[in-house]
């Protein structure tokens, strides 16, 4: 993973390292490598792309300033939605143009599936179900964008349905919500279990992963493209950068074209059963429509994971804690004196258009980042995507339109004014719940 802290980075106190048996088991680079292509990043998008490289053939050397999962990869609320967020059908179409918008809401709508089939063909243990996802609408204008849109959706095969009343209240466990829309497709992974499935199938097929090892620069040499780390260097004809919220001045301008975001989340002790009962009773995830959403599950072992956004403290510590229980007591009163045993958080990469990017700025540099929050679904597409496109696939033919890397305008300022902003999008959230 490329991060600016060259300190071999710890792992984060979450409820999913805790129930790995092995969070850093990938010895660091410490020689010279020839290989194919060398992938820098070993969350879900570059081990995507490694187990599908791999499984070609094509040999392949990954390599993070972490190790598997490190990264938002394994911190993460594992939920695997199947539909780009933010912007409406009208607004994407409008964004994309007929061909592409067709082609990401074809590979959106159907990216949990992909997801959850490529679990189930390789075997990989990650607690996975797919019993749905509940998007909780949190006022009647959310319900008729909602409805406008599913409609939409729906054309395209999404199986969407919006629920009313009693049958919101039954399929959340709540009363929090009067509406809500039903994405069958939906489900919950372990994210870390996930990540090292994914590197354990890949390692199989003959891929080489390092941990703890930070690529410090990337040039061409004699047509190669050379990886600089501190121990040792990987020539390669091709360059996969799969660091979304953790990019930094590796690739020029990649790091000023996302903003990254602190997501956050908090799980319960393990919680009686006629309590536990009472949430999320068929298995589904919930999230809302507000601008600065909750998402939660419910875990085999009954606790409740329940995340929102928070924010990085001076002393790089996290923040939002306490706002987060409040919510969580709010939406689901039954946690009220629950006690709280795991907080922890991460980076993700939101983009100034909310969608994905596919960036080839040379001849076997390709970059996939930007998954605004839906990443557990979308990055496993992006990676087999960028894999596609190194074994030769036509640019042309790709879900993502190529595009080149752009800063976002008066990113600085933005990045200053964000604490700010998500306190007065809070507000007006609060007000519009109240109404």
């Amino acid at each position: 993973m490329d991060i600016s802290d060259k300190a071999a980075p710890d792992w984060p106190g979450s409820l999913w390292a805790e129930a790995v048996e092995n969070t850093d088991v990938n010895a660091p680079l410490d020689r010279d490598l020839q290989t194919d292509v060398a992938i820098i990043g070993a969350g879900f998008t570059g081990l995507r792309a490694a187990l599908h490289l791999a499984e070609a053939g094509t040999s392949v050397a990954v390599i993070d300033t972490g190790d598997v999962g490190w990264g938002a990869s394994g911190r993460n609320g594992g939920q695997v939605n199947p539909m780009l967020p933010f912007n409406s059908p009208a607004k994407l179409h409008q964004l994309l143009g007929a061909t592409y918008f067709e082609r990401l809401t074809d590979a959106s709508l159907n990216s949990a599936d992909e997801l959850f089939s490529l679990i189930d063909t390789y075997q990989i243990e990650c607690q996975a179900r797919q019993n749905g996802w509940l998007r909780a609408l949190h006022n009647e204008r959310a319900l008729r964008k909602a409805e406008a849109d599913v409609k939409e959706w729906n054309s395209f095969g999404a199986g969407m349905t919006v629920a009313r009343g009693e049958d919101v209240h039954r399929v959340s466990g709540t009363k929090s919500y009067e509406y809500g829309v039903i994405t069958p497709r939906g489900g919950a992974v372990h994210p870390l279990m996930l990540a090292q499935g994914l590197a354990k199938a890949a390692a199989q097929r003959g891929a080489r992963i390092f941990g703890r090892t930070t690529a410090h620069s990337l040039e061409r040499v004699d047509n190669q493209w050379q990886v600089q780390t501190d121990r040792g260097s990987i020539r390669s004809g091709n360059v996969i950068v799969a660091t979304n919220g953790y990019s930094g001045p590796l690739v020029p301008k990649l790091d000023r074209s996302i903003i990254p975001l602190t997501p956050i989340q908090m799980a319960t002790a393990p919680l009686p059963d006629d309590l536990i009962d009472s949430i999320l009773p068929d298995g589904h995830t919930i999230s809302d429509s507000r601008r600065v959403i909750m998402y939660a599950r419910r875990e085999p072992d009954n606790r409740i994971v329940y995340g929102g956004l928070g924010k990085r403290l001076g002393n790089g510590e996290l923040g939002g804690f306490d706002w987060l229980r409040r919510d969580a007591e709010r939406v689901f009163p039954q946690l009220k004196g629950a006690a709280w045993t795991h907080r922890w958080g991460g980076q993700i990469a939101i983009t100034d258009d909310h969608l994905p990017h596919l960036h080839e700025p040379q001849k076997g540099l390709v970059i996939g980042l930007g998954y605004n929050g839906r990443g557990v679904a979308m990055s496993n597409v992006m990676g087999r995507v960028l894999a596609e496109r190194v074994l030769g696939a036509a640019r042309d033919t790709l879900p993502f339109p190529t595009a080149p890397i752009k800063a976002i305008p008066y990113r600085s300022f933005k990045l200053m004014g964000l604490g700010s902003a998500v306190w007065f999008m809070r507000l007006l959230d609060a007000i519009e719940t109240r109404s």
